[in-house]
């Protein structure tokens, strides 16, 4: 008599690797301190990687056609369109965060991206320091961001077919393990998954493989980046914001941070999940010849962590 087999264990993640804009030192739409758009496209490419982000919106071509041509006589596929999101402010701030949304999950569909990552503002300047808003957000102003966090993640699924993954980051409200938890437990795992940026959630003091562990099933995305603890040491010590910390080195070229990337990997392979891990190494502004030695050299470090 044949025995029935038991239930198979679930296949491991498919982790697929790219670059971003951010990789190149790109912030912004125009900055004549920025490579231009068609350099990053064949460094990208001569670095190894197949998967792009857009990066801030306006940098790359924004006409769909152009972007596409662009990028596929290179060999280069769109996985994720960015856009920063004020969405506890008021009413006005949200209109405008709706429609730069639009326009950035409408160029993220059409060039077949899967993902809308959207970072919550700023608290404070990240060039300059200037207070902009509260440190801390109230009760009411909470509510304000998880309801309208999932309002996001039902808008760009049924209009444009695209998953919002939210994107803890420094110097927002969405940064420690505690306001990250806090918007998880806020908001719909139907709605509103997470981007894992691994540097931000050191950066603010996160253990990004307990947080796959304890929460893998909200991870949606990652981001892929380490910190240098010497350099944060002195950040924190100083106050500084994020610019400027940037500035000094304090995301730095794997494997000389933290935190280790393999056992994130290891972590994330292990759920039932296709995951991007997106390599974003800050380091604006920067020489133009930097980064890529720095993206063949990363990624031929993540193959050597078996991806």
């Amino acid at each position: 008599m044949t025995t029935p087999a038991g239930p198979r264990p679930a296949p491991p993640a498919r982790i697929r690797i790219g670059s971003a804009p951010d990789s190149w030192g790109v912030w912004f739409a125009e900055d004549p301190r920025q490579v231009p758009w068609p350099r990053f496209l064949d460094e990208v490419a001569a670095a190894g990687y197949e998967w792009i982000e857009l990066g801030p919106y306006g940098y790359l071509p924004t006409d769909p056609a152009v972007l596409a041509e662009e990028t596929g006589r290179r060999g280069l596929r769109i996985s994720a369109g960015t856009v920063f999101a004020p969405l506890h402010h008021g009413d006005a701030a949200w209109e405008r965060t709706r429609e730069r949304v639009a326009e950035v999950a409408e160029l993220a569909r059409a060039t077949g991206a899967e993902h809308l990552v959207v970072i919550p503002s700023f608290w404070r300047d990240d060039r300059t320091g200037a207070v902009l808003d509260e440190r801390t957000l109230t009760a009411a102003q909470w509510r304000a961001l998880t309801s309208r966090s999932e309002w996001l993640g039902r808008e760009v699924r049924e209009r444009f077919g695209l998953r919002l993954v939210v994107h803890p980051h420094a110097d927002t409200h969405v940064d420690t393990e505690e306001n990250v938890v806090r918007l998880l437990d806020g908001t719909d795992p139907e709605l509103v998954s997470l981007c894992l940026d691994t540097g931000h959630y050191a950066y603010c003091g996160g253990d990004a493989v307990r947080l796959i562990e304890t929460h893998g099933e909200r991870i949606g995305y990652l981001h892929l980046k380490q910190v240098d603890p010497a350099v944060l040491a002195g950040v924190r010590a100083e106050g500084l914001p994020f610019g400027p910390a940037v500035a000094r080195g304090v995301m730095c070229e794997p494997p000389a941070g933290v935190p280790d990337l393999g056992p994130v990997l290891t972590a994330a392979r292990a759920l039932d999940a296709d995951l991007f891990a997106v390599v974003e190494q800050d380091m604006y502004p920067c020489d133009p010849d930097a980064p890529l030695p720095i993206a063949r050299r990363t990624r031929s470090f993540l193959r050597s962590c078996g991806v």
